[in-house]
């Protein structure tokens, strides 16, 4: 199966993204562009539409390391909402130290969506910046504050 690769806009940011036919291989956030398309799903979502990314494929999910149940359990955390470290710690049967860890290593953020994981007190951080977490969760909360507005008027 062929490797594409492409990107898309996210603010000031451009999504960088590998994959196939099959499944999301690789996704990064990076202040260039490169050549080429990108998965519907990713666009749509960059662009501020409602749609989920984690329902694309990707290996990063598959066998039974620790990493893959960690971005297993992230996956299942819904459009909107947040999860502590911990939560996600006790779901995945580890520490939430070792999920922080496997979530800085997560090599396709946005279908494993490691920005809805917080800390107990905190955003928590995010690679390659911190306010691209904020971005997506504000992004998220104002789609589907429109979204009950929307439902409340209409």
């Amino acid at each position: 199966m062929e490797m594409k690769e492409g990107a898309c806009r996210l603010g000031l940011w451009f999504v960088q993204v590998w994959w196939t036919d099959a499944a999301v291989h690789r996704v990064r956030f990076a202040t260039t562009g490169i050549a080429g398309d990108v998965p519907a799903l990713i666009r749509r979502y960059c662009s501020g539409q409602r749609v989920d990314p984690a329902h694309l494929a990707t290996p990063a999910t598959e066998g039974d390391t620790t990493y893959a149940a960690i971005y297993r359990a992230v996956r299942e955390v819904r459009y909107g909402e947040t999860l502590t470290y911990g939560e996600i710690a006790e779901r995945a049967g580890t520490k939430p130290q070792v999920v922080g860890n496997a979530l800085a290593r997560n090599p396709v953020p946005l279908v494993v969506p490691c920005h809805r994981i917080t800390a107990k007190h905190g955003p928590g951080g995010f690679t390659p910046s911190p306010e691209i977490k904020k971005m997506l969760l504000d992004m998220e909360s104002k789609s589907i504050r429109r979204v009950k507005q929307r439902d409340k008027t209409g």
